[in-house]
């Protein structure tokens, strides 16, 4: 599966500290080896972001992806606030 990330996300995740960016490595890995592992608690988004998944990183930050053709894009990380607000 292809990963590509989207400028808003590198943006975001430059801002990060630094144990949050490990735990997104770690998922990551997590998610290109097992898309339906529970820990990563995937689940379909509604309303206006519709059409777009949601993986958990830590208990409050969570990385946001679209699913294309050949694979993935990640949009956006951050807390639940800070995304869904």
């Amino acid at each position: 599966m292809k990963i590509n990330f989207h400028k808003s996300f590198d943006k975001m995740f430059a801002k990060l500290p630094k144990f949050v960016k490990e735990k997104f490595y770690i998922r990551l890995e997590i998610f290109s080896l097992n898309i339906n592992n529970p820990l990563l608690n995937i689940h379909p988004l509604k309303g206006k972001r519709r059409g777009q998944w949601s993986i958990n990183i830590t208990g409050d930050c969570r990385a946001l992806y679209i699913e294309q053709e050949d694979g993935v894009i990640f949009l956006e990380i951050g807390t639940h606030p800070q995304l869904y607000e």
